[in-house]
């Protein structure tokens, strides 16, 4: 059969009545889960999972298919006005969103987030569709040589995402690597800077990390101003992006997709690397990278994009070779063996109408999401006119309840104070918090990878760049090395040129139309 014969067959099927309605029940939930910052997908899905007991096995996939990528449209929302990332992967809104919500333009962004995660998730719907096969065998290529050469790739890319000085990144990138060591050994089962304290053998939260690092931080260094809330009325013309805004804005969020299709379709990868790698890549090949960081358009579109597309193409690995990507992809992977049906590469024979029914109801929820959406961003942005001090004490309780709620545990609570207290510190010290965060998500990867090449090889290093795939990622990565120290010399050329200059402005708001 080819693709349009499979795709009439799962539209087919995605029409069903009943399967609309839990198309529709999974995203309204994930929208709402990912707008309110901590809760997040995982401890959703979880909680419906025993409810899926009682429906049929595709109407159980589509919702809680619906509940993840649902809140991956959501996530950003809190990101933009609040500066609260929900999730890791939503923490790169914060890094222009949020500015452009300082400027009055939170309703442009939240508009332009919308258009770009359906952009993104479209693109990786049609990646799925045509390109499973293919995206499933270059996935079985990426051995742990070549997992840990992309990890680096991409930590060498978070060096470079910082606004301000380029050591100060690499600085944050390194201090991420150490929290990331913080827990169990994997392979000795020795604890590693625990301290004695027993909560710290399994590692910081993440959760914590990202929400006291963003929102805490902000909440104390908001403390002191006077805030009235904003009192424009919310129209959908005030909403509509400019014509700078969506020619700033296409190819942004067409690499974007190509990153997050690319990167979501390999197992052990996930959304956050490829926001974070499309962002970085947007600020390398942009012609005035000082305007990220200051509110640039083409900063919330594209990592938006990528998250999307990652999110949609991370069901290849766990659907045509049964290897989850992340935690809710192991729990999408546990409700399709309740169901009596075994993910793998004869999957797409044994179950077409399954397959190509899931496929369909993302297009049709992607769509729900948009008509969904938009309307709800007015609602999303009158939280600004909420006085800060009704608000802030809300947003405290929010994220205490969030913590507390991904493991039950007020140790957490705890951690996500002081690690807030820290990011005020480093806020006042002028240190960005997005490499931290990256290095903290990629530094246990990279280390189990790098000692499981390194046992297979018996400590042969020349491994790295005896295989093609691991060498060409290292090349790419020294080469962007280059390009970063290239790029620092020329500056400093210029200061040493012209001394006295002042500093770059920051960016005015574009005017509404």
């Amino acid at each position: 059969m080819d693709l349009f014969s499979n795709l009439a067959m799962g539209f087919s099927a995605a029409f069903a009545p009943s399967t609309l309605l839990y198309c529709f029940l999974g995203v309204f939930l994930g929208t709402l889960i990912g707008v309110l910052p901590g809760i997040g997908a995982l401890a959703t899905i979880s909680l419906l999972l025993p409810i899926t007991y009682h429906m049929t096995p595709a109407a159980a996939i589509i919702m809680l298919a619906g509940v993840y990528y649902g809140a991956s449209y959501g996530g950003s929302t809190a990101s933009i006005l609040l500066n609260l990332p929900g999730t890791p992967s939503s923490a790169v809104a914060c890094l222009d969103g949020y500015p452009m919500s300082r400027q009055g333009r939170g309703g442009v962004a939240l508009f332009m987030t919308t258009v770009a995660s359906f952009v993104g998730a479209v693109i990786g719907l049609f990646v799925m569709a045509a390109f499973t096969p293919t995206i499933a065998e270059l996935g079985l290529k990426f051995g742990p040589a070549e997992y840990f050469a992309m990890m680096l790739l991409g930590l060498i890319a978070a060096s470079t995402i910082a606004t301000g000085s380029p050591v100060k990144g690499i600085a944050m990138v390194v201090l991420g690597l150490l929290l990331g060591m913080i827990g169990t050994d994997v392979n000795s089962g020795v604890a590693r800077y625990s301290f004695g304290v027993p909560e710290l053998t399994d590692g910081l939260n993440l959760v914590a990390l990202a929400m006291g690092i963003f929102g805490i931080s902000e909440v104390i260094s908001s403390i002191n101003r006077i805030h009235h809330g904003k009192a424009e009325k919310i129209t959908l013309r005030s909403m509509m992006p400019t014509r700078d805004d969506n020619r700033r804005s296409v190819m942004p969020m067409l690499r974007g997709s190509a990153i997050g299709s690319f990167f979501g379709a390999l197992p052990g990868t996930g959304s956050a690397i490829a926001s974070f790698m499309s962002y970085a890549t947007e600020k390398k090949v942009a012609k005035q990278p000082e305007r990220f960081g200051r509110g640039a358009v083409e900063g919330v579109t594209a990592p938006e994009a990528a998250n999307n597309a990652a999110v949609q193409t991370a069901f290849v690995p766990t659907l045509s070779l049964g290897i989850p990507g992340d935690a809710v992809m192991a729990l999408m992977l546990g409700a399709l063996i309740i169901h009596g049906i075994q993910p793998g590469p004869m999957m797409i024979t044994e179950q077409p109408e399954l397959y190509w029914g899931l496929i369909a109801s993302f297009v049709i929820g992607n769509v729900m999401l948009v008509i969904l959406n938009i309307p709800l961003i007015g609602v999303w942005v009158a939280l600004l006119r909420i006085p800060y001090r009704v608000l802030f004490p809300a947003i405290v309780v929010f994220i205490c309840l969030g913590v507390y709620s991904v493991n039950n545990n007020p140790f957490d609570v705890y951690m996500v104070a002081l690690v807030g207290s820290i990011g005020y510190l480093m806020t006042l010290l002028k240190f960005e918090p997005a490499p931290l965060l990256l290095g903290f998500i990629l530094g246990p990867l990279m280390e189990e990878n790098l000692r499981r090449t390194l046992l297979l090889s018996r400590g042969d290093p020349m491994v790295f760049v005896e295989r093609p795939i691991s060498a060409t990622l290292l090349a790419i990565g020294t080469l962007v090395l280059a390009w970063s120290l290239v790029s620092f010399m020329r500056g400093r050329r210029r200061v040493v040129v012209a001394p006295g200059e002042p500093d770059l402005p920051v960016e005015p708001a574009p005017q509404q139309r």
